[in-house]
Parts: structure tokens; C-alpha cells; sequence
């Protein structure tokens, strides 16, 4: 009971600190209202991070890495997929939304570069600018790659893999991390063979990083499969990843 009460009290007081630190950024598309999540550095010229949030939106995991990039000395932005009032209640819809996406990737594309206006207009420099995302947010950073998007980098923490096949393999100019847990079940090997082959057809500057013995939410604290271990260490792979092509 002492355990659950601290994790809470924990909880409590990440929230409040996140609603303190985190400043909400409306925006739209067309007559849809987004609402995203910007660091307290806004409106310095540094570099960006614009952070794809997993199938739920913005949760904490999200808001905890906008905070953790702050102090490294990035401008985080949490971008607004679904838009107002769409917010999933549950897996069963945010499997649903999330779908609708993947399979409307040009819409999905769409989003994402309204949300890098954003990051950009809140401060962050344009020629300094990487996007990292969790799950269908790490979809969407391989999709930010795709699109062309004039980005430094795309880092896809257990990210869904798949592209239609109908798609063809275009040339990637942006630099690719790919963060994936060894034992994610939502990804099959065709599907990691065919990002592999994506990757080299298309001349992208390219890494795969594997973490053994990890399911799919390994970096989410509030997952049953998180892994102390392996989530440290993707992070800092990622901080090593953005030093690199921001700074």
C-alpha cells in the first residue's frame, strides 16, 4: 500500500510540474483545432525537438521527454495529432484513430509538418530540427523521414515499421535512428527487413539499435513491459543521436 501511495503521490507531482513547465500552443488545420505542448525555453533560438506522441496523445511519457530535452537545451514541441476533441478514451479507440493515420500516411505527413511550423515559430531554429516519436509517433518520425521533411533527424523509439507496399522507395535525406525492442510482437520480421531494405534503397545515413529482452512499451515507466535498463540506455542513445545532428 506504501508503494502504490508513493507512485501516486509521484504521479501527483509530475503532473503539476508538467502543467507548470509545459505551455499549451493552439493551432489548426484548416477548421480543426490542435492543442500542443511547448517547453518554458520558447522563444530562444535554439535547436528543436519535435516529440510524436504514442496511440493516446500527449501523455507522460511525452511530457517527460519535452522536459528532459529542455535541459539539454532544446525547444520541445508535443505535437497535436488527432486535434480537439478527439482525444481516444481507451486502446480500442486509440488503435482506431491511430490506424486511420497509418493508412492516410499523406495526412499523417500532413500533421507532423504542421507541427514542425509550430516548433519553428516558437523559437526553434530551422536548420536545427530533429523529431523523435513513441510508438505511432515513432511511425510518424519514419514517416517524417519519408516525406522529405527538412529535418537533421528522425529518431522512432518502438515504432510501428510497415509501409504499404504499393508505396515505392524514395530517397531519404535525413539522418535515420531506429530504437527497436527485441521482442516487440507488433513488428514482424518482414516488416524490419523491408525498413532495412527502405533504408538502403534510398541512400539514408541509417541505424538499427536492438534492446534484448524488451516488449514493445519498454520506455514507458507506466507500462508493464518498461525496462529500467534498456529505457536509460535508449535515451541516452537518443541524446547521443541529437548531439549529433543538432548541435
Amino acid at each position: 500500500m506504501k508503494g502504490i501511495i508513493t507512485t501516486i503521490m509521484l504521479m501527483v507531482a509530475f503532473q503539476l510540474s508538467t502543467a507548470q513547465s509545459l505551455k499549451t500552443v493552439s493551432y489548426h488545420d484548416g477548421e480543426q483545432k490542435l492543442n500542443g505542448l511547448v517547453t518554458a525555453n520558447a522563444g530562444q533560438e535554439l535547436p528543436g525537438v519535435l516529440i510524436l506522441p504514442a496511440w493516446k496523445g500527449a501523455d507522460n511519457e511525452a511530457k517527460a521527454a519535452a522536459l528532459e530535452l529542455e535541459k539539454e537545451g532544446y525547444i520541445a514541441f508535443i505535437a497535436d495529432i488527432y486535434g480537439e476533441g478527439s482525444t481516444p478514451a481507451d486502446n480500442a479507440e486509440a488503435a482506431k484513430l491511430s490506424g486511420s493515420y497509418k493508412n492516410d500516411y499523406k495526412a499523417y505527413q500532413h500533421r507532423i509538418s504542421l507541427a514542425l511550423d509550430q516548433l519553428k515559430a516558437q523559437g526553434a531554429r530551422a536548420d536545427k530540427i530533429a523529431v523523435i516519436g513513441y510508438c505511432f509517433g515513432g511511425s510518424g518520425a519514419l514517416e517524417a523521414a519519408r516525406a522529405g521533411f527538412d529535418v537533421q533527424g528522425v529518431v522512432s523509439i518502438h515504432g510501428g515499421l510497415s509501409k504499404d507496399s504499393n508505396r515505392p522507395n524514395n530517397p531519404i535525406t535525413t539522418k535515420v535512428l531506429v530504437e527497436h525492442p527485441a521482442e516487440d510482437q507488433s513488428v514482424s520480421r518482414e516488416d524490419f527487413d523491408n525498413l532495412v531494405t527502405e533504408l538502403k534503397e534510398g541512400g539514408a545515413d541509417w541505424q538499427i539499435i536492438i534492446y534484448a529482452n524488451t516488449g514493445h512499451t519498454f520506455t514507458n515507466p507506466e507500462s508493464h513491459e518498461y525496462d529500467e535498463v534498456m529505457a536509460k540506455r535508449a535515451w541516452n542513445h537518443t541524446l547521443l543521436f541529437l548531439e549529433e545532428v543538432l548541435k
